[in-house]
């Protein structure tokens, strides 16, 4: 019989198995485990010696590692205590130990302190709110090289017209330039996960727009609900209306403006999207710019979204 080749593990992943350790699905953990592209992701990311890195998720510490041989610092956010202790274990005695602080928790209820630069394996459940983190994030850093979903990833970079365009492009091409970078197959990580991955450069754009995001999101959440549909048929919905109406007789409250007997919220809407010229405009076709020029056109006749 042919004799079958045992499956190759890695040093580390021995020694965690030896341990008992199961990686944990509720947290998204994959680890990644190839190190050329661990290597290609830094490589991109455009590390110099003086930064100060954060990795969210550092796992066994492979990409850890090579991030301490690159930067002044790194700030390693985990959830998992007991991989907090296998990376501890993998620096201790080393020049590393002194250049790595461990934040132990979860990344979306920490405060994140200063950092340059955000290299990552992201835990997938954690994507999008992760993302606006990162971009709401102050002082601003100079660019996040992260690994998502690919299907995530494809979202993040769709133009308008695009099949998978949505709310979450838009909301972050406000925000950042977005470029992807390179695909990667799913038995590049250990356990393998059941999709294909990709890996995506985000730089905030600094200085930000001169928007209000919380505004911002609350127009661009109701023109996306149906995004196939007109502006005109998307601003019908009586809840919109209601929630609308109510913002609108706090803002004529704040500024002593009194309200007509007569006022029709529906009308009001319908007379701002006629001379914005977007009652016809569907959310699936329309950039930033067009939806800057309408929440500007709603906010002057006191229409706000927050």
């Amino acid at each position: 019989m042919p004799k079958i080749k045992a499956e190759k593990k890695s040093r580390i992943h021995n020694e965690i198995a030896k341990q008992g350790i199961q990686f944990n699905k509720d947290f998204g953990q994959h680890i990644l485990k190839n190190p050329l592209i661990i290597t290609s992701m830094l490589d991109k990311a455009g590390l110099r010696p003086t930064d100060v890195a954060l990795e969210i998720g550092p796992g066994t510490g492979n990409m850890t590692i090579k991030l301490l041989d690159r930067v002044k610092k790194v700030i390693a956010c985990e959830i998992d205590t007991r991989l907090v202790a296998e990376l501890q274990k993998r620096v201790q005695g080393t020049p590393y130990q002194s250049k790595l602080q461990i934040i132990v928790g979860d990344v979306l209820k920490t405060e994140l302190p200063f950092f340059d630069i955000c290299v990552a394996n992201i835990p997938y459940q954690i994507s999008s709110p992760l993302v606006f983190k990162l971009l709401l994030h102050r002082p601003f850093f100079r660019c996040a090289v992260l690994m998502f979903q690919k299907e995530f990833a494809q979202r993040l970079v769709a133009k308008p017209g695009d099949k998978l365009y949505c709310r979450l492009s838009i909301n972050t091409q406000l925000l950042a330039r977005v470029d992807m970078l390179m695909k990667v197959g799913k038995n590049n990580f250990r356990p393998p996960p059941k999709v294909e991955s990709s890996v995506v450069r985000i730089e905030p754009r600094n200085p930000p727009p001169p928007i209000n995001f919380v505004e911002w999101d609350g127009l661009t959440r109701i023109a996306f609900v149906r995004k196939n549909k007109t502006l005109s048929a998307a601003f019908k919905h009586s809840t919109t209306m209601a929630a609308l109406e109510k913002n609108y007789r706090v803002h004529c409250s704040l500024h002593n403006k009194e309200i007509p007997e007569e006022f029709d919220i529906k009308q009001k809407v319908q007379e701002i999207l006629l001379s914005a010229e977007a009652d016809q405009m569907r959310a699936r076709t329309m950039d930033c710019d067009d939806f800057m020029k309408l929440l500007h056109a709603f906010n002057s006749e006191g229409i706000h979204f927050a």
